[in-house]
């Protein structure tokens, strides 16, 4: 029978290999998205809103709130190690933001297993929720990181 891996150990023992992986991604970088927070299954990111990040109404653009959005869940769901991706989202807006904005995406963990992940992102502007999104990912049968045999 094979040993049951413990992700949350290995969380806890490769924590700053993937924290570089996952703080490491070229499009939320490009788009000025900073990673605030990284715990096991929880992710925060924020980003100031600027002038070219709106819409002809002159309010955030939707896309730039997903990419936030995504870029939380995206950290989340790789916290373990283990090479994830999304499946699927569905993200609800509820209030816009303006240029000169701070906002902030919070990913949480629901639940995982073996195969799916899912989470719940919550973007805010100061403590008030602009958006939701529901999450779920598809994790790989593989380690981004390098594990030991023992794991």
């Amino acid at each position: 029978m094979e040993k049951k891996i413990d992700e949350y150990q290995i969380y806890e023992k490769h924590y700053e290999q993937i924290y570089n992986q996952v703080k490491n991604d070229p499009y939320a970088q490009s788009l000025g998205i900073k990673l605030t927070k990284f715990e096991a299954g929880f992710a925060e990111a924020t980003l100031d809103v600027q002038s070219h990040m709106v819409n002809a109404y002159g309010t955030v653009h939707g896309a730039i709130m997903y990419a936030l959005a995504d870029h939380a869940f995206s950290v989340a769901c790789n916290a373990y190690g283990k090479t994830s991706v999304g499946l699927s989202t569905t993200i609800q807006f509820m209030e816009s933001a303006k240029p000169g904005d701070k906002i902030v995406a919070r990913a949480t963990e629901v639940r995982r297993n073996f195969r799916t992940g899912f989470y719940r992102i919550e973007i805010f502007h100061e403590e008030k929720l602009i958006a939701t999104m529901e999450a779920v990912s598809y994790r790989k049968d593989h380690y981004f990181i390098d594990l030991d045999h023992q794991e």
